[in-house]
């Protein structure tokens, strides 16, 4: 297996609006960041994930980009981002940048040349499309619900937009369009940046023709995920902005690519493939959502043979192949303790359970910004304490159909995006020492109890935890490069698995849950002397042959031949 930087990096993803404050607004910015990157630095993490950034009108915090090549006026200036740069690359850490390609901001110059005439020079930088027997150009659903069709007045033509109708999709066929974005991805290159987070790349080309998709439901706008994902041609593009551009830098990519397993994977992903380093998987953050027209609003109960058969799928295809991003929570998703710990009483013990699975998976690890401290979802009880505009047309819509007001917050406390987006809890005093001003979105209630400042002085904290894991990680080629094989495969309540690399074996043991089980060593690891490397409960004895496991316990061992 090849060596690579990336590989041994561990990322840290900043959601700038909610990260530190530096002047006041409620809005965290630039500056704050620069503030906190010794911090960051402490953690032990190598690589800095920064959410966009760029010039928005914030329809959908800063995913609809309005300049590629200016600095949102709420976080600052280009010169800060200059000092950011400079000052991360001094303590170490690297910057990667989130960048939005599938589509701009309707506020994007070429978007207005685009829709002032259908004659506009940019015109074909997006697509558009006549209406078809007086209704919409096709079937396909939005992301963000509705069509994906938004009609406009002056040129009686309809836009695309797979997410809301402040992003219009790119043109990717439009050979222009793809020397234009080639030319911005160099100079943030040239600046000095190292390396891309490529949003729904997945969605930048669409099916030949644009054509209905089936509705065996007569439902009024389906998913078309096979008409506009992954499509074959994603890779040349992909191919193309290597050759071109990404191949001259040494720098890190990776892919948001939703609605494939690990097989498709590989035609990212494939050692010889030339086209991302790894991408983002979504079949873990799906299994807890039922299939059908509420998606992932409609709830289903998770179980731990789901989330070991899934996440031991990758571990066993990708490995020698292609490589893991592993992630159990990002500006997307809640957060991972109240999604697959527990957030009450075992909060510290199921948080670091969790960061034991995270940083010994085969793959690049991902910490989002508060997972170190254990941060939990919030449970707002108003609507209008929610920010996010996918969780407010949720709700609209269900209000709409007539579902139950308790149900729709049932399902915006477990799944809302605003979970993971609440500012950062750095201490006890007034919006948790994020803003003096009043923040753009409520602080979680509990911020008093977590928050940074606490853990960094209780040595037995999540934060001491996962500066322990991370250190260990880095001095654990096994834990790196190692092979994964799972034990215990049909045991419902403890994931257990060993990474091997030569004659260095790792076992790693986790109990998942508030119950006791028993763990018992499988016969052909008897023959090893165990030596614990790390745990979150005190050990008093080396033995492993069977012991009682306590709740959300996680326990790493290096196997060592007696």
């Amino acid at each position: 297996m090849k060596k690579r930087w990336w590989k041994e990096a561990v990322v840290y993803q900043i959601y700038p609006i909610s990260f530190k404050d530096s002047n006041g607004d409620g809005i965290g910015d630039l500056q704050g960041i620069i503030s906190k990157l010794e911090y960051i630095r402490d953690l032990g993490v190598d690589v800095v994930w920064l959410c966009p950034i760029y010039q928005s009108p914030n329809h959908d915090n800063g995913y609809d980009i309005s300049d590629y090549q200016a600095i949102m006026d709420q976080f600052g200036t280009m010169a800060d981002f200059d000092l950011l740069l400079e000052t991360a690359h001094a303590l170490g850490l690297k910057i990667v940048m989130d960048l939005v390609v599938n589509h701009t901001s309707d506020e994007h110059p070429w978007f207005i040349e685009a829709r002032s005439s259908v004659d506009s020079p940019k015109r074909d930088y997006y697509i558009w499309r006549k209406g078809k027997d007086g209704g919409l150009p096709n079937n396909w659903e939005s992301y963000f619900s509705g069509s994906v069709w938004e009609y406009d007045e002056k040129t009686d033509e309809y836009y695309m937009h797979l997410y809301t109708k402040h992003q219009p999709d790119l043109n990717w066929e439009n050979e222009e369009v793809v020397n234009q974005i080639n030319d911005m991805v160099r100079w943030w290159l040239d600046k000095g940046i190292d390396g891309f987070r490529f949003d729904a790349i997945a969605h930048i080309v669409k099916a030949v023709g644009l054509p209905d998709a089936p509705d065996p439901e007569h439902l009024p706008y389906v998913r078309a995920y096979s008409l506009f994902s992954n499509l074959e041609k994603v890779h040349k593009l992909l191919r193309n902005l290597n050759e071109e551009v990404l191949d001259q830098y040494n720098i890190m990519t990776v892919g948001e690519t939703s609605g494939l397993g690990p097989e498709q994977a590989l035609d990212y992903i494939g050692d010889e493939r030339n086209e991302l380093n790894m991408v983002f998987q979504f079949e873990h953050m799906q299994m807890d959502a039922a299939a059908g027209g509420t998606g992932k609003w409609h709830l289903k109960p998770w179980t731990l043979l789901d989330l070991k058969n899934i996440l031991s799928k990758w571990q066993t295809v990708l490995h020698g192949k292609g490589w893991n991003a592993n992630y159990l929570c990002n500006h997307d998703q809640p957060r991972s303790v109240s999604r697959f710990g527990n957030d009450g009483k075992y909060r510290k013990e199921s948080a670091k359970m969790l960061a034991t699975l995270l940083l010994t998976l085969e793959g690049t690890p991902y910490i989002f910004q508060g997972e170190e401290i254990g941060m939990t979802n919030p449970k707002f009880e108003l609507i209008e304490e929610y920010r996010d505009v996918e969780t407010l047309n949720h709700y609209h819509e269900s209000q709409k159909n007539g579902v139950p007001l308790e149900k729709i917050m049932e399902s915006i406390w477990k799944k809302s995006r605003d979970n993971s987006r609440t500012p950062m809890q750095w201490d006890s005093a007034p919006h948790a020492g994020f803003t003096t001003g009043k923040p753009w979105i409520q602080v979680n209630s509990n911020y008093k109890e977590v928050n940074v400042q606490n853990d960094l002085q209780d040595q037995d904290s999540i934060l001491h935890y996962y500066k322990k894991l991370i250190a260990l990680r880095k001095h654990k080629d096994a834990l790196i490069y190692g092979e994964y094989k799972l034990l215990l495969p049909l045991n419902p309540d403890l994931y257990v698995y060993i990474r091997t690399l030569e004659d260095e074996q790792v076992l790693i043991i986790l109990n998942f849950f508030d119950e006791t089980p028993t763990f018992t060593l499988p016969e052909d690891l008897k023959g090893r002397k165990p030596q614990l490397l790390l745990s979150n409960y005190e050990v008093e004895e080396e033995g492993i042959q069977s012991f009682e496991m306590r709740p959300y316990e996680a326990r790493i061992y290096q196997l060592k031949s007696k």
